[in-house]
C-alpha cells in the first residue's frame, strides 16, 4: 500500500529472517525447559508468529517473514513468548529496532539481546497539545501568569485486553507542589478527542513590566516546573487503572513564545535504571532487510525503462542495459528479482530471458555443465519460476507437503540415525511411497506448467540441442536442471518459503522432505550414473530399489510436454485456484430478519471462483460469494464498529464486514479480493467508508440503506490475481541499485575503453566484466548513467522540498520521532554543504 505524497508514492516492505534464540533464562520448574515461539510486531501490533519450538532453551526457528508495511510505525519489535502446561503465554523479553536504525543492521545476520517488557515500557500513539502562557492583570494593578494546557486528541493508543478506554491526567509539578486534574473517559477507542482545557497558576503575583509582559519575576522557580500528561487505560479490574504512555514538558520554553501547539509522541515511564544485566534474559539472531521505495510518476522512468526493456533486442545483449545491471551488482539475484518483475509486467520476459540464456549457451563449453552456475540467466529463470509458477506448486504438491507436515510418518533410511523403536525396512517403504506420490503428480501436471515457464523452456531446449547437437540428451538436462533442480525440489525441502507451509517444518518432517528432495532431484537429472550421484551409501541403496527407465520415460513425457513449442494452456485458466485462506472475525449480515448482528470468529476461503466462509477449515460453507457478486472491497473506518483492521466486501444487497488479525493481514485480503474483482463491469465508484447503523450511515447521515456512496472508491489495481507488480516500482528499484553500484558503472566503462583500444590480455581489475562489444557496451552505459543521474536529481530535489514544507511537531513529524530528528540533521548538512 503506497502512501501518496503529491503525486510521489512511498512503499515499505520488510523481510526477516528469524534464526534462533540462546541462553534463555531457565524455567522455574523441574525440568527447566521452555515451549517458546517469536512473534513480529509493528510497535506493539503483531503481524507474525512462528512455530512453537518445544523443550528449549536455545530454540531454532528457521521462519522467513515478508510484509507490505501499510502504516507508520515507530520500531519493529521481537517477543520471545514462553506457553507454559496450562497453554498460558508468558513474555519472556523483547528485541525492538527503531525504524531509522534498521539500515545498520541490513541484510546481515544479527545477535541482539533480549530486553525486560514491562506496561510502563510498552507504548504507542501520540498526542495533541497545546499551552498557553497567559497574563491576568488585577484590579491593584498586578499580574498573575496562569497556564492553559488543552489536551485535544490522541491517535493509535494500544489497545490493553482487548479495549481502549483512554482519559488523560494533567499534572503541573514543581519545587514543593503537584496539582492534577483529569480528563473525562472516552470509551471503546484508542483515537480520542478530548478538547479539553485546565488551568494551573504559575506564579504569585508580581510588579507589571511594560518593557517585556512576560518577563516573570522568579523565573528560576518556573524553570524548574514542568507539565506532565498521562494517558491511562480505565480498567474495571481489581489492579488498577493501565498505563498507556507519558509526556513531559518543562515550561522554561514558554519564556520564549506565550503558546506552543504540536502533536508529541507518547514517551515511556521513567522508572529509573533497571539492575538486571542486559545478558540475563539471552539473545535472538536476525536478519533484517526493511526498504523504503520513492516512486514518481511514470514519466519520470521513461528513458532509464525503455533502455532496460529494449535489452532483449540489444546486439550482442551483453551489451545490453539489463545486463549492465547484472553485472554490477555484488550478487546475481539482487538483479534479478526486478528485471523479472519488470519484464513481466511489460510482457516481455520470454525473449529477454531467451537472448541472455543464449548467450550463456554460446559460453558453454561442457554440455554438462549447462545452467549449473548462479548466472544472471539461471537466477532470472528461477525468479520468474517462483512469480509465475506459484499457484502451479500449490495445485501440484500442497495436498502431500499438509499430509506429510501433519502425519509424521517415520521415514528415516540412514541406519545411523534411525531411532529404537523404528523398522528401516519399514521407514523405506514410507519414504518410497511418498516419492511415488509426488514423482506421480509432479510428471502428470504438464498440463498445469504456466505458459510463460513453458515458453522459456521451449526457449533453452532449442538452444542447448543447437549448441551442443551431439548429445540427444541435452535438450532434457537444460530443462530439468530447472524444474527439478530449482524449482520443484526446494519447494518440497522448504516449504515455508513458496508458500507451501505457513511455517517452517519441525526437525522430523524437515528429514523427510530433505530425503524426498534428493530423491526426486536425482529422478528428474536423468544423469547416467544416478546411483554414484549420491554422497550417501544409504541413499545409493534406497534408489537401487527404483525401476530406472519406467522413471526416466515419465521424465522425459513430462519435459516433452511443458518445453513443446506453441503449447497454450487453457484448461488451467478455469480451474479454481487457492488465492487465501484464513481465520477472521466477520459481522453477521442479517439475513434473518431477527437475526443477531454479532462478530463470530470464522475460517475464509478465496479462490478465483468465489469468497467463502464456514466454521472452522474443512467444513460446509456458511456463505458462498460469487467473485462477480463483489462490486467492491474497501477499508471501514474505525469508528463504525471500534474495532482495528476491518474491511468490507461490498455485494448488491449488503456488505460484509470483516476484521483482520493485524494491518498487515487486513492490507493482503483487501489487496486479493481486489484484484480478483477487477474484471466485475458492475464494480462500484463510490462507496461508504462507515457502517449503516441505527437507521443512517456513519459517514453522510444518509438514512436510506440503499443511497449511493458518499466517496470515491479507490485506485484500481492489476487484474492479474497472480503478479502484482508495478512496473514503476520496480523501476525505480533498478535505478536504487544503479545508484549503488556507480563506481563498478564507472569501472566497466573504464573496461570498455582499454578493451576497444588493447587486445592484449585482460587486465585483472576489468576480468569480472562480461565484454563482448566494447563500443556498444560503452554506450549503452553512458545513457545509464545520464538516466540515473537525471533520477538523482529528482530525488534530491524532491528532499528539497519536502524538508522545506515538513513542519516538525505537525501530525505527519511528531515532537519525539527519532528518524525525522535524523532526517533534519541530514538535509541541515546537505544544506550546509551545498552553500
Amino acid at each position: 500500500m503506497a502512501v501518496e505524497e503529491e503525486g510521489l508514492r512511498v512503499f515499505q516492505s520488510v523481510r526477516i529472517k528469524i534464526g534462533e534464540a540462546k541462553n534463555l533464562p531457565t524455567y522455574p520448574g523441574p525440568n527447566k525447559m521452555r515451549d517458546c515461539y517469536c512473534t513480529v510486531n509493528l510497535d506493539q501490533e503483531e503481524v507474525f508468529r512462528t512455530k512453537i519450538v518445544e523443550k528449549s532453551l536455545c530454540p531454532f526457528y528457521g521462519e522467513d517473514f515478508y510484509c507490505e508495511i501499510p502504516r507508520s510505525f515507530r520500531h519493529l519489535s521481537f517477543y520471545i513468548f514462553d506457553r507454559d502446561v496450562f497453554r498460558r503465554d508468558s513474555i519472556i523479553g523483547k528485541v525492538a529496532i527503531w525504524k531509522e536504525d534498521l539500515q545498520t543492521y541490513h541484510n546481515r545476520d544479527t545477535w541482539f539481546q533480549l530486553q525486560h517488557v514491562d506496561a510502563d515500557s510498552e507504548v504507542q500513539g501520540k498526542v495533541h497539545l497545546e499551552l498557553r502562557l497567559s497574563e491576568v492583570i488585577t484590579d491593584t494593578g498586578v499580574i498573575c501568569h496562569k497556564l492553559a494546557t488543552r489536551v485535544l486528541e490522541c491517535q493509535g493508543l494500544p489497545i490493553v485486553n482487548g479495549q481502549c478506554d483512554p482519559y488523560a491526567t494533567v499534572t503541573l509539578t514543581g519545587p514543593c507542589r503537584s496539582e492534577v486534574k483529569k480528563t473525562k473517559v472516552k470509551k471503546k477507542t484508542n483515537n480520542p478527542q478530548f478538547d479539553e482545557v485546565f488551568y494551573f497558576e504559575i506564579t504569585r503575583p508580581c510588579s507589571y513590566n511594560k518593557k517585556s509582559h512576560f518577563e516573570i519575576e522568579d523565573a528560576d522557580e518556573v524553570d524548574k516546573m514542568e507539565i506532565r500528561i498521562d494517558l491511562w487505560n480505565a480498567s474495571n479490574l481489581k489492579f488498577g487503572d493501565e498505563f498507556l504512555g507519558e509526556l513531559r514538558l518543562p515550561l522554561k520554553f514558554l519564556r520564549q513564545s506565550s503558546s506552543y501547539e504540536a502533536w508529541y509522541f507518547l514517551q515511556p515511564r521513567d522508572n529509573g535504571n533497571k539492575s538486571l544485566k542486559p545478558d540475563d534474559l539471552g539473545s535472538l539472531r536476525l536478519n533484517v532487510v526493511y526498504t523504503e521505495d520513492h516512486v514518481f510518476p511514470s514519466d519520470y522512468y521513461s528513458p532509464l525503462r525503455d533502455l532496460l526493456l529494449k535489452s532483449a533486442d540489444v546486439e550482442p545483449v551483453s551489451a545490453s542495459a539489463a545486463h549492465a545491471l547484472g553485472e554490477v551488482c555484488r550478487e546475481k539475484q539482487e538483479a534479478a528479482i526486478p528485471l523479472v518483475r519488470l519484464f513481466l509486467h511489460y510482457g516481455k520476459i520470454v525473449p529477454f530471458i531467451s537472448a541472455i540464456a543464449n548467450a550463456e549457451v554460446r559460453r558453454t563449453q561442457d554440455p554438462n555443465t549447462i545452467f549449473r552456475g548462479n548466472s544472471l540467466t539461471s537466477k532470472c529463470i528461477d525468479e520468474t519460476m517462483k512469480l509465475a509458477g506459484m499457484h502451479y506448486l500449490q495445485v501440484t504438491l500442497k495436498s502431500i507437503i499438509d499430509e506429510i507436515c501433519q502425519v509424521h510418518k517415520p521415514c528415516e533410511i540412514d541406519p545411523v540415525k534411525l531411532k529404537d523403536a523404528e523398522n528401516l525396512e519399514t521407514n523405506r517403504e514410507n519414504l518410497r511411497q511418498y516419492v511415488d506420490r509426488i514423482f506421480t503428480v509432479i510428471t502428470k501436471s504438464g498440463v498445469s506448467c504456466p505458459t510463460v515457464m513453458c515458453d522459456i523452456f521451449f526457449s533453452l531446449r532449442e538452444s542447448a540441442a543447437k549448441r551442443f547437437q551431439g548429445d540427444p540428451d541435452v535438450r532434457y538436462t537444460a530443462v530439468s536442471s530447472f524444474i527439478f533442480l530449482r524449482f520443484f525440489a526446494p519447494a518440497i525441502l522448504s516449504p515455508n518459503l513458496f508458500q507451501l507451509s505457513p511455517h517452517h517444518p519441525d526437525p522430523q518432517t524437515s528429514r523427510t522432505l530433505t530425503l524426498i528432495s534428493k530423491t526426486i532431484q536425482t529422478l528428474g537429472s536423468l544423469s547416467k550414473s544416478k546411483s554414484a550421484s549420491f554422497k550417501e551409501s544409504y541413499m545409493a541403496t534406497f534408489y537401487d530399489n527404483f525401476n530406472e527407465q519406467k522413471y526416466a520415460d515419465a521424465v522425459k513425457n513430462f519435459l516433452e510436454l511443458i518445453s513443446s513449442s506453441g503449447r497454450r494452456d487453457h484448461k488451467s485458466i478455469e480451474q479454481p485456484i487457492l488465492l487465501k485462506e484464513g481465520f477472521m472475525i466477520k459481522r453477521a449480515q442479517g439475513r434473518k430478519r431477527f437475526g443477531m448482528k454479532n462478530f463470530k470468529k470464522r475460517w475464509f476461503r478465496l479462490t478465483n471462483h468465489e469468497f467463502t466462509y464456514q466454521k472452522s477449515k474443512g467444513d460446509h460453507p456458511l456463505c458462498s460469494i460469487p467473485i462477480e457478486n463483489i462490486l467492491a472491497v474497501e477499508k471501514l473506518e474505525e469508528e463504525s464498529f471500534k474495532m482495528k483492521n476491518m474491511f468490507q466486501v461490498i455485494q448488491p444487497e449488503r456488505a460484509l464486514y470483516i476484521q483482520a488479525n493485524n494491518c498487515v493481514e487486513a492490507k493482503d485480503w483487501i489487496d486479493i479480493l481486489t484484484k480478483v474483482s477487477q474484471c466485475n463491469k458492475k464494480r462500484l465508484t463510490v462507496y461508504h467508508p462507515s457502517a449503516y447503523l441505527n437507521g443512517h450511515w456513519l459517514c453522510c447521515k444518509a438514512t436510506a440503506d440503499n443511497t449511493p456512496g458518499c466517496t470515491p472508491c479507490t485506485g484500481g489495481l492489476p487484474a492479474n490475481i497472480q503478479l502484482d507488480i508495478d512496473g514503476d516500482r520496480e523501476t525505480e528499484r533498478i535505478y536504487s541499485l544503479f545508484n549503488l553500484y556507480m563506481s563498478k558503472l564507472e569501472k566497466m566503462e573504464e573496461a570498455c575503453g582499454s578493451k576497444s583500444v588493447y587486445d592484449g590480455p585482460e587486465q585483472e581489475e576489468y576480468s569480472t566484466f562480461v565484454i563482448d562489444d566494447p563500443q556498444e557496451t560503452y554506450k549503452t552505459l553512458k545513457q545509464i548513467v545520464a538516466s540515473v543521474k537525471t533520477l538523482e536529481q529528482e530525488h534530491a530535489q524532491y528532499k528539497r522540498d519536502k524538508f522545506k514544507k515538513t513542519k516538525y511537531g505537525s501530525q505527519e513529524h511528531p515532537i519525539g520521532d527519532k528518524s525525522f530528528q535524523s532526517y533534519i540533521r541530514q538535509q541541515s548538512e546537505i544544506s550546509a554543504h551545498s552553500i
